[in-house]
């Protein structure tokens, strides 16, 4: 039995970390679950699952949350409560799937507490990458990643040495606007853009997927995960999303891992690492994947792939400003502030007014993610 913090209890990943545990009630329990404001949810998962601690991140929804909760669990509000969460002495494991830069200091935390990571919020690696994965290796616990891609390339790698790697090949599915000639990226309405082919996810993520920054996150993220450079971390468009992304050795193998396109198994996998086992989820079907489909990027169309590379290869606190500005470029799109592919250019022209600070602390980083937001706030 293992015994799970679930820090962003009532996002896509949350909720599909629950139906996961609930899969599996005999080889998982939850300890304990944290939410940002969302009460009545929150309230719901704590009366089936019982955990023995509960964290809701707005202190003003904490009198709601008591009133509505029929267990013994031991509520907790704030930064504080979810750090307490992060390192309860009843959890196993951690999976933080909280959006933007609040699992920073959970997942630190979590780990000088020995605990183990399971990491689908990107922010964590993409901006304290070499803070997080030295303070893993310091305290000896396993970063576990719940990004499917991640997830995928790790159980294509898993044992072998980096230098028998000679490339990593994260799939994309191309997003909803794979096939729109540049000159019509102008016309593009958020609601197009929340249109994704393949996956159902949160609003930000999917502008994302469309604009494949979530793609170039993901390539600064496996940077540091899988301990390689940023030249070799590729990404590949494969609109069928079976193949989740693959592995290429030097001897010029190629290995892949493929499932049906559902969070659920690569949640799975982190969970109960190193076993395997058997759940209520569909298999593959050959009968319906009639073919595979791959095909190059168009880095010029899609410049996040190329920005996000330079922002890797410079590191530093260059990663931090990518995200930040990406961030703020959204929620500018999302308001009808910007246009579509003035997401890339907001998020290029902060990165060439940054000055990188190598090897940062925790506070630099974070100093900069705020610049990064003020920087972007003023460009028109």
């Amino acid at each position: 039995m293992k015994r799970v913090a679930l820090l962003g209890s009532t996002g896509s990943i949350g909720q599909s970390t629950l139906k996961v545990v609930e899969d599996l009630p005999g080889r998982l329990k939850l300890a304990g679950l944290a939410a940002g404001s969302n009460a009545v949810e929150l309230a719901k998962q704590i009366n089936l699952h019982k955990p023995s601690a509960a964290c809701i991140f707005d202190p003003a929804k904490l009198p709601e949350l008591k009133k509505l909760v029929k267990t013994p669990t031991r509520l907790l509000s704030g930064p504080e409560g979810l750090i307490e969460l992060a390192t309860m002495a009843e959890a196993d494991v951690v999976l933080i799937a909280i959006v933007g830069t609040a699992g920073l200091h959970p997942a630190l935390a979590a780990i000088e507490a020995g605990k183990h990571i399971a990491v689908a919020s990107k922010e964590i690696l993409v901006m304290a990458g070499e803070i997080v994965m030295d303070a893993a290796k310091r305290r000896n616990v396993r970063i576990l990643p719940v990004d499917s891609e991640h997830n995928a390339i790790w159980q294509c790698i898993e044992g072998s040495p980096n230098h028998e790697v000679r490339n990593l090949w994260l799939t994309a599915s191309g997003g909803p606007f794979r096939n729109t000639p540049a000159e019509d990226f102008d016309k593009i309405t958020v609601k197009d853009a929340l249109k994704h082919p393949t996956w159902n996810m949160g609003a930000k993520i999917t502008i994302d997927s469309a604009s494949l920054m979530n793609k170039g996150l993901e390539m600064i993220e496996a940077r540091w995960l899988f301990h390689i450079e940023m030249q070799r971390v590729k990404v590949i468009i494969h609109p069928q999303s079976v193949v989740h992304s693959m592995v290429e050795f030097v001897d010029g193998s190629l290995l892949a891992q493929l499932c049906e396109p559902n969070m659920r198994l690569p949640i799975q996998f982190a969970l109960t690492y190193p076993e395997r086992l058997n759940n209520t989820l569909p298999h593959a079907d050959f009968n319906k994947i009639r073919k595979l489909e791959f095909e190059l990027p168009d880095e010029e169309r899609f410049p996040a792939i190329r920005l996000a590379r330079e922002a890797g290869i410079r590191g530093g606190t260059t990663p931090a400003v990518f995200n930040a500005a990406n961030e703020v470029a959204v929620d500018r799109f999302v308001k009808g502030r910007i246009s579509f592919p003035k997401i890339w250019g907001l998020v290029e022209q902060v990165l060439n007014k940054h000055q990188t600070i190598e090897h940062p602390s925790l506070d630099t980083i974070l100093q900069t993610d705020q610049w990064a937001r003020e920087e972007a706030a003023k460009i028109n």
